[in-house]
């Protein structure tokens, strides 16, 4: 997707992606130089897609939701809930 150079409000979501990496990843830990921060990032990412639940996607991770595995999840959460009454 093409923008227009100086107008970060054509690109919102990549806009938000970058200030969600600064304020989670970046700032709180000052990376000394570029390939700490270069971990920082890999590291975040890793978390983000792999580890973090997504409200907006039922509370699975983003792997879990691209490789189909989000009904199965939900499914295993009823049963356990069911079993705990």
């Amino acid at each position: 997707m093409r923008t227009s150079p100086g107008y970060p409000q054509s690109n919102g979501k990549l806009e938000r992606w970058h200030r969600t990496l600064k304020t989670n990843a970046i700032r709180p830990r000052s990376p000394a130089d570029a390939d700490e921060a270069r971990r920082l990032i890999r590291d975040f990412v890793d978390h983000y897609n792999n580890h973090r639940l997504h409200s907006d996607i039922g509370y699975v991770t983003l792997s879990d939701k691209l490789a189909g595995r989000e009904r199965e999840i939900w499914a295993l959460r009823d049963q356990r809930l069911e079993t705990a009454h």
